[in-house]
């Protein structure tokens, strides 16, 4: 069971954190990944990390502002953003999937594993 928190509202060029806390023995063999959802509008793609940490993807509209990290020894994914804008308005999912390749997946249909999401409001 994942856990997403560190979600809230900020205003345009403020920075922000979340945190996907997996308890768990598979978190470590597990790539993880974060996407975002506004209403009507399909789950998107942020970021993603494979097992190792040793991987990493994002989405253009995110590369250069945001950052995707892994601590495997505390079971947690974190995602860093910094110059939020009012673009990045949305619920914030993240997503394991057991996996033995150290690889990135970008594709949520290939993900086993959801937490149940945190707003982040960017005000402008």
């Amino acid at each position: 069971q994942l856990q997403a928190y560190g979600g809230g509202t900020v205003q345009a060029g403020d920075s922000l954190s979340l945190a996907c806390a997996a308890p768990g023995r598979t978190f470590s063999t597990s790539a993880m990944g974060w996407f975002r959802q506004v209403p009507g509008k399909e789950r998107e793609f942020v970021t993603a990390i494979s097992r190792s940490g040793a991987y990493r993807k994002y989405a253009d509209s995110v590369k250069g502002r945001f950052t995707i990290s892994r601590d495997n020894a505390k079971n947690t994914a974190s995602l860093q953003m910094i110059s939020l804008q009012p673009d990045d308005t949305a619920v914030y999912y993240c997503a394991a999937r057991p996996i033995l390749k150290d690889v990135v997946i970008a594709l949520p249909t290939q993900y086993d594993y959801w937490g149940q999401g945190t707003l982040v409001t960017v005000s402008s």
